[in-house]
């Protein structure tokens, strides 16, 4: 038993989390969510639906309680195993938003300035009026992450700024007041890291794409998923051969069928060599069909079942809490905050 104990606490720990905004799509599927089923095997894991991100804009109360149960219904589906790993709401742990204030004190507004994901956001309403939440939220991203010790975080390649700057804030604070926080590391997908618009292969697929046809959601329906493929943009040379610069459309398609098959880019060159879009088309619709429907459908099931959803993030809270409320004290204690 003390053996067993002893190599349990030996395991690194990961931390990600996603805003209860939207439905996840597959570019957040492949770039991230598709690992962390993997990684429960190898690490203390911590997968948080993260409520307190959300409202650095507005958001409607009910639609946002509504989303907050979607994203557990949805991080469940996937896989998650509330046995394996602790799978929680951060604004039920107080200690997020604590960490995050203090945290904002050893942070200066000129590396917040810089955040390339803030300057995006800022560009519709203009930087004086964007939100000191929305400026600040890299803040509580890192307090997220360190307040668990995290080793490792999953994330898209439009994440890594965010990593680079909470390694930069744990190490400033360790360097002031000692050894407190572990810097993480971030774990990338090597290939289709980052899933491009169906529609606009230049731009990132993103929730909220001008046009919907470019995404494809965790939900769609079937019907749904072959349009939304089959419309999908080309490129003007033909041929299935991966090339991200030359023929960006074709390579992020085949990106997508690599990483929901498991089939290597030679490979799928090989099975469509000779073939045309058309015949590729329907062959990845079918496959996102496939692996998409089952995932639909528990997600639907979980959402019939609200006192479920609330018993495990009741679990997860009972797990996370300790384990948060004692880096807090940990970090006070080192600043000589409190008594």
């Amino acid at each position: 038993m003390l053996r067993m104990v002893r190599l349990y606490d030996m395991k690194e720990t990961v931390f990600s989390g996603v805003k209860p905004t939207s439905i996840p799509h597959i570019g957040n599927y492949i770039g991230a969510l598709c690992q962390w089923v993997n990684l429960q095997k190898d690490y203390n894991c911590y997968y948080c639906v993260v409520d307190n991100h959300a409202i650095t804009i507005p958001q409607d109360p009910k639609k946002l309680r509504e989303q907050t149960y979607a994203i557990t219904a949805t991080y469940l589906a996937i896989g998650i195993d509330p046995q394996k790993s602790t799978l929680f709401l951060q604004s039920d742990v107080a200690q997020h938003t604590e960490l995050s204030w203090i945290l904002m004190t050893q942070t200066k507004m000129g590396e917040l300035s810089r955040m390339t994901q803030f300057k995006d956001k800022s560009k519709k309403t203009g930087s004086e009026s964007a939100g000191i939440g929305l400026f600040a939220y890299p803040v509580l991203m890192a307090a997220d992450i360190m307040l668990y010790d995290s080793h490792k975080v999953p994330v898209g390649h439009d994440q890594m700024q965010h990593i680079e700057f909470t390694r930069l804030i744990g190490r400033r604070f360790n360097e002031r007041y000692g050894e407190t926080f572990v810097l993480p590391q971030p774990i990338i997908q090597k290939i289709g890291a980052r899933i491009m618009s169906l529609k606009d292969p230049t731009k990132k697929m993103s929730k909220s794409d001008d046009s919907l046809m470019g995404t494809i959601f965790l939900t769609d329906e079937d019907d749904m998923i072959q349009k939304k493929i089959m419309r999908a943009v080309t490129d003007s040379t033909a041929g299935i051969t991966y090339d991200a610069e030359k023929k960006p459309a074709v390579s992020n398609l085949m990106s997508i069928y690599h990483h929901i098959t498991g089939d290597s880019i030679k490979k799928i060159e090989a099975d469509f060599e000779g073939k045309g879009y058309g015949d590729f088309k329907k062959a990845l619709a079918e496959i996102l069909i496939n692996h998409l429907s089952p995932i639909r459908a528990k997600i639907n099931d979980y959402l019939k079942n609200p006192k479920e959803l609330n018993r495990i993030l009741d679990e997860g809270f009972q797990k996370a809490y300790p384990v948060a409320e004692k880096k807090i004290k940990q970090v006070k204690d080192r600043m000589g905050v409190g008594r």
